[in-house]
């Protein structure tokens, strides 16, 4: 899907035919062969350069030529309230326009598109790139807060009944929290990169900046290494919760293993006793020589079994 975008100061227009007009946003979401060859078209960026993004195994790099300079940073992607991942975003700057490219639907360009950002002018092509980078970051946390409060109410749910499913969850939460660990470290690293390209004065031409653009930059730094502080320390934090709960369910299967062998042990005492008076051999109280035979082996199971459920209640092991 092609959407091409234009905004300066009147509010953001969609145009309905690809142009070449300087200061354009073309916005390709899992495009077609067709689509990719009309942006090459109007903006002279080989497909090649195009296409790597929509490549989900695809890492953040950045990669610069005489006419274009192509960002790829990780962006989250919320699949379902259990599972978080990544996806490459592209970003191809050139002297004139500028592109993003991604194989889904994500809030951070639907939030441009939307015309959310009454300060957003798509012919500044260097500001609007670190107004993605930073609401990258914020997506980020967006995420990290949605992924706290949900653990809650999984910990809440496991205290109540320990179930393996929810165990599962947390396994789930916390491999996205891994996920977003390493995607911030790379795109921190993109980053920096980016910093020393601005300062060469080759690449002006296409990362031109402004007084204001530096503090931006400085705040998407700032944002993307608390994003990742932030991921790291509840990462932590949600392992060791999983390894509190694991513990506590051992610790409950084993209790209920220690209880049922008692109750094992303390039943196999008359079973034994009974099995005495049933041999084929003389014993005390024969039936037709003692009529209280019976009764006598019934109060010598439970005297018996009495005492040995009383020194296992002294030992704690009922």
């Amino acid at each position: 899907m092609l959407h091409i975008y234009r905004k300066c100061a009147s509010p953001i227009q969609e145009l309905q035919e690809c142009s070449s007009e300087r200061g354009l946003w073309f916005c390709l979401i899992n495009p077609t062969n067709e689509e990719l060859s009309e942006v090459q078209q109007a903006t002279g960026v080989p497909v090649d350069i195009l296409g790597p993004a929509l490549d989900e195994e695809e890492r953040p790099r950045v990669e610069v030529e005489e006419s274009w300079i192509l960002i790829i940073v990780n962006i989250p992607l919320m699949k379902d309230e259990d599972n978080f991942d990544t996806i490459p975003l592209g970003i191809i700057i050139t002297s004139n326009h500028f592109i993003t490219v991604t194989i889904k639907h994500t809030e951070i360009l639907s939030y441009f598109a939307s015309d959310k950002d009454v300060n957003l002018d798509t012919s500044k092509r260097t500001r609007f790139l670190f107004k993605i980078l930073y609401k990258t970051a914020e997506m980020y946390l967006k995420h990290l807060a949605f992924i706290n409060r949900h653990t809650d109410r999984i910990e809440q749910t496991l205290r109540q009944s320990m179930k393996n499913k929810d165990l599962f969850r947390l396994f789930q939460l916390s491999r996205s929290l891994v996920y977003f660990t390493g995607s911030l470290k790379d795109n921190g690293v993109v980053m920096k990169k980016l910093m020393r390209y601005m300062k060469m004065a080759q690449f002006q031409h296409l990362l031109k900046m402004y007084e204001e653009d530096e503090d931006l930059l400085e705040d998407v730094i700032i944002e993307n290494e608390q994003a990742l502080d932030m991921v790291e320390m509840h990462s932590n934090i949600l392992n060791g919760l999983m390894n509190a709960f694991a513990s506590i369910i051992s610790n409950n299967v084993n209790m209920v293993m220690k209880f049922l062998t008692t109750i094992t042990i303390l039943l196999a005492v008359p079973t034994m006793i009974s099995s005495f008076w049933g041999m084929n051999v003389k014993v005390p109280w024969l039936v037709g020589q003692n009529e209280w035979g019976f009764f006598y082996v019934i109060i010598l199971a439970v005297i018996v079994t009495s005492v040995i459920a009383f020194l296992l209640l002294k030992k704690e092991e009922i």
